[in-house]
Order: structure tokens, then C-alpha cells, then sequence
């Protein structure tokens, strides 16, 4: 892998994954590690950004979620899995890049107003929860990544982590790349209530869902309004459920998208047959999984040798940071 241009990516901890996870990240992470060095971070540390006293469950969180990387395709040859917080050199980027950047620019950061006010934190913003992007720029700038696959909403994150590299490399000599935003072609997935999709909203299908788990949560997704009675002409632009048949049932939209509009295609019956479908496209994910949880050593041991590695590269990068910056050296006598 020596010689690839570099990615970074990762996820908050949060269990099992769902097909949100999937389409917007998981899937470009298959692909892109036969192309690209790919480091993936378990950002344990951002989970306090948010909620500082849910910590119980991080490990817990972690190695589910690791099984699920694992399960659709992620090789741990090829990719380093790791967990943020056994990396510490994170922490000491992130103070000395914190000293780049002004609190006015971290305010005027939309993602982070977004998550304020979906949270309601207007009153109780802490001081890591508005320093955070710093701490993804650290995250992303320690690794000397080159890219990173976001969606939309996450561009600003890049933008700023671009901004400080540019700071630091402008003050001190250029140690760290401009990384540049990834975009995934299908970053948007609606939970099966139109929403946006989250295991909080209980709008999720799980990559572990059964195929009758599956079938109980399709039939509760939201289609068109205005499709009231099986003859009703429907409009598939708007359908949950139609969204969900273009990503995981390509052979059939043209037909479904043409029985919809006619009205000879009921609700009832397109679930079905999209729930019929998932089910089928995720039984490889499932089958691999269980495979995965009989051994959870084996998990821990991937984690553990990700973790060296990461550190590894870690420590090389703030060599380079404190001989550029003149810091942590004592002086010649």
C-alpha cells in the first residue's frame, strides 16, 4: 500500500450500523481501499462533544460497530482500524492546532450551529463540543491524509481543517497536505419515516435486521400521500420507499416507477417486494456477522494491531509538528 495517496474516515461508536451507515460511508470505504491507503477511526473522544456522560457503552459500541466494518468488507490488511482515544497523540495535535483558529470562526461553523440547535444546547454549549472540528482537523491532518469522504453537510469540517493546515504550514513550514472533501455518490439515505435516519427516531433498517425484522419495519415506511387506494396514480419522487428501491432494487425502478405513476402498482406490494430485496442484499452482511461475534478476541486483536499502527504514523507526524513548531525540545547547552 506503500506509495497511495491517503484517506481518512471514521464514525462515533454507536453500535450496530444501519443501511444510513451503509450507503453514506461504508460502501465508498470498500471500494476506495483497493485504490487508496485507507485509516478508519472509532472517534470515541467526539461522543463526549455531545454526550459526556454517556460513556458506559463506548466499548461496547465499538466492537459492534467493528464487527459491522468488518462484516461488509472492510480488510483489516488493507485498512487500519483504530480506536481515537488509544492514540494520544490526537489530544497533543489538537491543543497545539486549537491555538490556530479563533472562537468566532468556530461559531460561524453552519454543521456545528445545525447540531446545536437539533440538540438544544444553545445555553450549555461546551467548550469540546465547539472545539470539536478542531479535533477532526487534528484527526484527519495527523494521519497527512489527502482525502475525505464526507456528505454535503460535512464539506464546512473539511474547509476549516484545510484552513488550519494552510495556517500551520504558512507559520512553521509545510508539514501537513491540504485534504481534500471526498463526496459519496449516495450520501443521503431517509429513515423509513422521511426523516432523517437515526437509531434515536427508531427509523432505521439495522445491516443485522432479519428478513422478517425487515418486512415489520418496511411496511411502517412513508410513501406518497396522495396514493390513498390501490388505482390512485402515484408520485415516486417523493416515496420513501421508492428512494430505497433506486439504491438496493436498480432492475426494477424503471417498472415501479412506471406501474406507480399508472396506479396499477399498490403500496402494500411494492413494500413487499423492496422488503424481499433488502433482505436478500444484506444476507452476505448477515451471514459474515455471525461468523464475527464467535469471536470477539479476534476483534479486540484487530483493533489492538490498528491501534500500533495508527500510533506509528501518529508519532511520525508529531516528530515532524514539534521540529517544525521549535516545541518540546530542550536546547543545546
Amino acid at each position: 500500500m506503500a506509495g497511495l495517496k491517503r484517506i481518512l474516515s471514521g464514525m462515533r461508536p454507536s453500535g450496530k450500523l444501519h443501511l444510513g451507515n451503509y450507503t453514506g460511508a461504508l460502501e465508498n470505504w470498500v471500494k476506495n481501499q483497493e485504490k487508496f491507503q485507507n485509516f478508519h477511526l472509532v472517534a470515541d473522544w467526539h461522543v463526549l462533544t455531545t454526550a459526556p456522560e454517556q460513556t458506559a457503552h463506548i466499548w461496547e459500541d465499538t466492537i459492534e460497530m467493528v464487527i459491522d466494518w468488518l462484516a461488509v468488507g472492510i480488510d483489516p490488511e488493507k485498512s487500519v482500524i483504530f480506536v481515537q482515544s488509544h492514540v494520544k497523540e490526537h489530544a497533543e495535535l489538537f491543543l497545539l492546532l486549537s491555538m490556530l483558529v479563533t472562537v468566532p470562526r468556530l461559531q460561524r461553523n453552519p454543521t456545528v450551529k445545525e447540531q446545536i440547535r437539533e440538540l438544544h444546547l444553545e445555553d450549555r454549549v461546551s467548550f469540546g463540543h465547539l472545539g470539536y472540528p478542531v479535533l477532526q482537523a487534528a484527526d484527519i491532518l495527523i494521519y497527512r491524509a489527502h482525502y475525505v469522504p464526507v456528505g454535503e453537510d460535512q464539506v464546512p469540517h473539511i474547509e476549516l481543517t484545510r484552513e488550519i493546515a494552510r495556517r500551520f504550514n504558512t507559520l512553521y513550514g509545510k508539514v501537513f497536505p491540504e485534504p481534500q472533501p471526498m463526496l459519496t455518490v449516495f450520501s443521503r439515505l431517509p429513515g423509513l419515516d422521511a426523516s432523517k435516519m437515526s437509531k434515536s427516531q427508531g427509523n432505521t433498517i439495522l445491516l443485522s435486521d432479519d428478513p422478517e425484522t425487515i418486512q415489520k419495519k418496511v411496511r411502517t415506511a412513508v410513501t406518497d400521500p396522495q396514493k390513498i387506494r390501490m388505482g390512485d396514480p402515484g408520485h415516486p419522487e417523493i416515496c420513501t420507499v421508492f428512494t430505497y428501491h433506486k439504491k438496493f432494487n436498480a432492475a426494477e425502478v424503471s417498472e415501479i416507477e412506471k406501474n406507480c405513476k399508472k396506479g396499477v402498482l399498490g403500496c402494500v406490494a411494492c413494500k413487499k417486494n423492496l422488503a424481499d430485496k433488502l433482505a436478500r442484499y444484506l444476507a452476505p452482511f448477515r451471514e459474515k456477522r455471525a461468523e464475527l461475534e464467535k469471536d470477539r478476541k479476534m476483534i479486540r486483536d484487530i483493533i489492538e494491531d490498528g491501534n500500533t499502527r495508527a500510533r506509528k504514523e501518529a508519532q511520525e507526524t508529531m516528530r515532524a509538528v514539534r521540529e517544525a513548531m521549535k516545541i518540546g525540545r530542550m536546547p543545546d547547552v
